[in-house]
């Protein structure tokens, strides 16, 4: 079975993004997803070689190929309750193009009642392993809906060109390249700013009541998971880690730590963090621990693997861990670990709940399919999937309605009225406060960790 060759590879766990990480261009990567999500392989095996490419990708060879892997390795071996070999020659004979095959894969896959096991198209498999490199070919903006639901801008990357060229945080993006965003989502606002390096993009912006045309010149731009690093105060250090999916991602989290030689207890916030790669939630966890499991997998056939600490930390300060509903597989690796092994008290709300491990399989027209093959558990044996990880110390945000008026008092970066405003330490964010005052309060006091979660 697959699982018994899972930690002999790179995993990646995920929610809500996408990424690829090919050091072997024909192995298999493997991932445990809320959604679109991919992990990096650092070795071969059997199914790397059967997902080798052909010279010719006939709908017939893409359709066979999903039922192959599905049958080989998707964890529930009922099936959903259901005989799988009656998809196998379902279509023969039926499928012309590929766009037939595709949609007789997605047919066949919503068989198995698995929102995790679904088929890519060439876009959404790209846009992964853009994701994992950590380079994307566009401007540098984070975009999204403001509370009138237009697409704006939430910050421009520094030292990017949109940011070189006077984008601003708040600017509402009228238009992109002569096309009203009237009615876009944010993934067709995305499309339409990127585009190949050197390329031109023009962009009608509204700031306060006034048109403002740009016409940027795109560029690769380095994606950071590391979004925030900075003292709050004099003793508490900070890292929000937006992401686990680039590769780099362990290697941020690592430099923050150095730069934060003066801190006396650490935050690490996890909130709306949608996981990554695997390898990085186990080395990051294994920055802040000196022994324990970190996690286990479990393959269809009851197989348990376990991933222990290498006993090598980085940091031994007293810490806390930032964690919310958008904290999502290997997000809740990291949390589980910290939690279970009594080195950080977990603060916030209760996590997203994805204990399933997915396998992300390139197929021979530039097309992928993600496979529940495994599900994951947390040290102290804990199945977290559809229950999430509740925190040592809770802290509900006020409810907002469309016209409420009181304060924003969530994520200091996800502020609806005021985001370019928001910074991490005007302690206007209730949870990150209540995580500051509990590390103040084991510094102060000079108990353990372990000791502050009876701080609620």
């Amino acid at each position: 079975m697959i699982g018994k060759l899972l930690f002999g590879l790179a995993l990646l766990l995920c929610a809500g993004l996408g990424g690829a990480d090919f050091t072997n261009a024909k192995s298999v990567s493997y991932i445990a997803s809320e959604s679109s999500v991919v992990a990096s392989t650092g070795g071969r095996s059997r199914i790397a070689e059967r997902v080798a490419t052909g010279p010719f990708a006939s709908p017939d060879r893409i359709y066979e190929k999903v039922w192959d892997l599905i049958n080989d390795d998707y964890y529930d071996g009922s099936f959903n309750g259901q005989d799988w070999k009656r998809w196998k020659h379902k279509y023969d004979g039926k499928l012309k193009t590929s766009e037939d095959a595709h949609k007789a894969v997605e047919t066949m896959l919503a068989s198995l009642g698995d929102r995790y096991t679904r088929f890519l198209d060439k876009d959404a498999f790209d846009d992964e392993h853009s994701q994992i490199d950590a380079h994307i070919c566009g401007i540098g903006v984070q975009i999204g809906l403001n509370k009138a639901k237009k697409i704006s801008v939430i910050t421009p990357i520094e030292d990017t060109p949109a940011f070189k060229a006077g984008v601003k945080a708040g600017d509402e993006i009228v238009e992109i390249d002569k096309k009203n965003t009237h009615g876009f989502t944010v993934d067709e606002a995305a499309k339409h700013i990127r585009g190949q390096i050197n390329t031109d993009v023009e962009l009608v912006l509204m700031r306060k009541g006034e048109k403002v045309v740009l016409r940027i010149t795109r560029a690769e731009i380095p994606l950071k998971a590391v979004q925030n690093s900075q003292m709050l105060g004099s003793d508490i250090g900070y890292i929000r880690l937006s992401s686990f999916i680039s590769k780099e991602a362990d290697k941020e989290v690592a430099d923050s730590l150095g730069k934060l030689s003066n801190a006396k207890a650490i935050i690490l916030d996890l909130r709306e963090n949608p996981g990554g790669l695997l390898n990085n939630a186990i080395n990051i966890s294994n920055m802040f621990l000196k022994n324990g499991i970190i996690v286990s997998t479990v393959d269809r056939d009851g197989y348990k693997k376990s991933e222990i600490s290498n006993g090598h930390p980085l940091c031994a300060l007293p810490m806390a861990v930032l964690i919310d509903k958008g904290s999502a597989s290997a997000s809740e690796i990291t949390s589980g670990a910290l939690k279970d092994n009594a080195r950080a008290i977990l603060v916030g709300d209760r996590t997203f709940g994805k204990g399933l491990v997915q396998g992300i399989n390139h197929l021979e027209d530039g097309t992928g399919v993600n496979i529940t093959i495994a599900r994951y558990l947390t040290p102290n044996d804990t199945d977290i999937n559809k229950k999430g990880i509740s925190p040592d110390i809770e802290v509900k945000l006020a409810k907002r309605t469309k016209d409420s008026k009181s304060a924003w008092d969530g994520p200091w970066w996800l502020d609806p009225d005021s985001p370019s405003d928001r910074k991490a330490d005007d302690m206007k964010d209730a949870q990150l406060k209540k995580a500051f005052e509990a590390m103040k309060a084991a510094v102060a006091t000079g108990t353990s960790v372990a000791m502050t979660k009876s701080a609620k």
